[in-house]
């Protein structure tokens, strides 16, 4: 579509405007202005070039009228031999797929010299509490390499990823968790766990509810948005959590837990520890829902799974579905399940039950939380 390229100076947009168009019809036709109104012999044609002045003024009086035809206010952008739209609507899967194509390629020819994307920390999202934690590589300059995969869940795969810059020296690892979309999510009783994320717009709620793939991939946006919050409120509190880097869409970008050359810290439950260890992780994992409780929390999900041991401290993973046990009426009993669950798989190993008291704990979290 062509547009009218006027020139900027002390006059308004609008006087310009106004000239360009009794320019135009003065010098139309023949070339002389006192012809303009018998150009063609009828002086209500409506047409640009018909010397019409007066349907001049009236197109210009509904140039920006919100209410005139969209014709009519079309016509200041177009003169009437220029080509009309060709289609209107959706675009048709050809078209769309070569746009996505077209796109793909522009990535590709601007990627980076090595990894297999740029840095997203400039990208729109949201980035972790400040300030940032030293170890951060916040460098625009830094390109992302992928290294496999950490860990498969049902809601969402883990990757290794290392931020550095090139040449530098400067770098760090990251574990990037991509919630899945389409067919093939299969989320934890998700229905219970959305109870409260009501989406304003009608057409996202009708979309979630009937798990459209549309309002899949609006779940799992949901939940990568929860994590994040709940991971940056939680590590802001002195919870023994990871980092949480930045979210950008489905992924979610957190400090990696593990050694400095990307072997992952394991599962509580992939691991036999002496007495003296295991009681020294019991009390860990008391304190640290002590600290959720404090914050009116509880895991919602939690288990000798959802726990790392990084050397000797415990850290809590997996935490979308963070529950309120002060708000939610079920959330008493969220979190008596919590510490009933890990409490079985430290009682299995051969903790003191009177140390590994499921009930003891959970009602110590509710002291700490208020709720009595």
């Amino acid at each position: 579509m062509r547009k009218r390229k006027l020139k900027h100076d002390d006059d308004s947009f609008e006087d310009q405007f106004n000239d360009y168009f009794h320019n135009k019809i003065a010098n139309s036709g023949d070339g002389n202005a006192d012809d303009a109104d018998a150009d063609d012999g009828n002086p209500n044609d409506g047409n640009p070039g018909s010397g019409n002045a007066d349907d001049a003024d009236d197109r210009y009086a509904h140039a920006y009228d919100d209410d005139a035809p969209t014709s009519t206010r079309m016509r200041r952008f177009r003169d009437e031999d220029d080509p009309a739209p060709r289609s209107r609507g959706r675009m048709t899967e050809e078209a769309r797929a070569r746009l996505v194509q077209e796109r793909e390629d522009v990535v590709i020819a601007d990627g980076p010299p090595t990894g297999y994307r740029w840095t997203t920390w400039d990208d729109a999202g949201a980035h972790g509490p400040e300030p940032y934690p030293d170890w951060l590589v916040t460098n625009l300059g830094a390109v992302d390499t992928e290294f496999g995969v950490l860990k498969t869940g049902k809601e969402a795969d883990v990757f290794l990823i290392e931020r550095g810059v090139p040449d530098t020296g400067e770098s760090c690892l990251l574990a990037s968790k991509r919630y899945r979309s389409g067919d093939h999510r299969l989320f934890h009783r998700d229905a219970g766990y959305l109870e409260g994320r009501r989406s304003r717009k009608s057409r996202e709620g009708r979309a979630v509810a009937n798990r459209t793939d549309f309002g899949r991939n609006l779940i799992a946006q949901q939940w990568a948005i929860a994590e994040f919050a709940a991971l940056g409120e939680l590590w802001s509190g002195g919870v023994p959590v990871p980092y949480p880097v930045q979210h950008l869409g489905t992924e979610l970008l957190m400090e990696f837990i593990g050694t400095p050359d990307g072997a992952a810290a394991p599962r509580l439950a992939q691991l036999r520890p002496e007495p003296v260890q295991l009681a020294d992780l019991w009390h860990q994992l008391q304190e640290a829902l002590v600290l959720l409780g404090r914050r009116g929390y509880t895991h919602g999900d939690l288990s000798a799974y959802n726990l790392l041991v990084n050397g000797d401290e415990l850290i809590l993973i997996d935490l979308p579905q963070l529950v309120d046990i002060v708000a939610n009426p079920q959330g008493p009993e969220f979190l008596r399940r919590d510490t009933k669950r890990v409490s079985e798989w430290f009682l299995a190993r051969g903790l003191d039950p009177e140390v590994a008291d499921a009930d003891r704990l959970a009602d110590a979290v509710l002291e700490e939380a208020g709720v009595v």
